[in-house]
């Protein structure tokens, strides 16, 4: 376990290795709370309220799927018409 030194201004510095081991980003949050042991620092990511939908569960869920069947070649290819895509849809059914 490493050790670091609190500053003037009450900021510590996280050693590298817990800062590379956790992915860590100049720039992040932590959220700070207090134990019986000590202190826990917690990564935290903060979103935008206009992005939340994004990282919900069964958003996150449909975005694995559609990556899994870009991956597989599971997709149209891009069309030129509205027509084209049409008769492309109909064919599939």
């Amino acid at each position: 376990m490493a050790i670091t030194r609190i500053s003037p201004k009450h900021q510590i510095t996280i050693p590298k290795e817990a800062f590379e081991k956790l992915r860590l980003e100049v720039g992040d949050f932590l959220e700070v709370g207090v134990t019986e042991e000590g202190l826990l620092l917690v990564p935290k990511k903060l979103i935008s309220k206009d992005q939340v939908w994004f990282w919900t569960k069964e958003w996150q869920q449909k975005e694995k799927e559609a990556d899994e069947a870009i991956a597989k070649g599971e997709v149209s290819p891009p069309f030129k018409k509205a027509d084209d895509l049409i008769r492309h849809l109909r064919k599939r059914r």
